[in-house]
């Protein structure tokens, strides 16, 4: 007996009033953990004074080589959230995951990804700051 490819990745969405509040309180900071062009998934942390952090990862959820990293079912909710000015939340081991459309990342969608996510856990505005860092292009 054979079996396929394995199936790809199907995450939970998340709602983001299931959150901590401190989310939407104050000052937030989301970190990057390595650069934006080391691959299709970064991993992230907010942050903010006196909370722990709370892990939170970007996922261009277009990537499919050398597999899909989402089911189509995820991959198209997420353009229509994203068409729709917000970004889809999704949880993988529980991690936050910000899925946003492409198959690469860079400033300009982390940037726009962790703004909708302020907006989404109603935060004000200017109260989220992303701290990126700068990785060679292994390309």
């Amino acid at each position: 007996m054979t079996s396929g490819p394995p199936e790809p990745p199907s995450y939970d969405e998340v709602d983001p009033f299931d959150l901590p509040d401190w989310l939407g309180e104050r000052e937030v900071t989301w970190s990057s953990e390595r650069g934006l062009t080391t691959g299709h998934r970064v991993n992230g942390a907010l942050s903010a004074a006196d909370v722990g952090p709370l892990p939170c990862d970007l996922l261009a959820i277009d990537d499919a080589y050398p597999a899909p990293v989402a089911s189509d079912v995820v991959r198209v909710r997420a353009h229509q959230v994203w068409q729709y000015g917000e970004v889809l939340l999704v949880s993988d081991a529980g991690r936050v995951v910000l899925a946003v459309p492409g198959s690469r990342l860079d400033a300009d969608t982390a940037v726009t990804a962790i703004g909708r996510f302020a907006r989404a856990v109603g935060a004000e505005s200017g109260s989220y700051v992303v701290r990126l860092r700068v990785a060679h292009d292994r390309r």
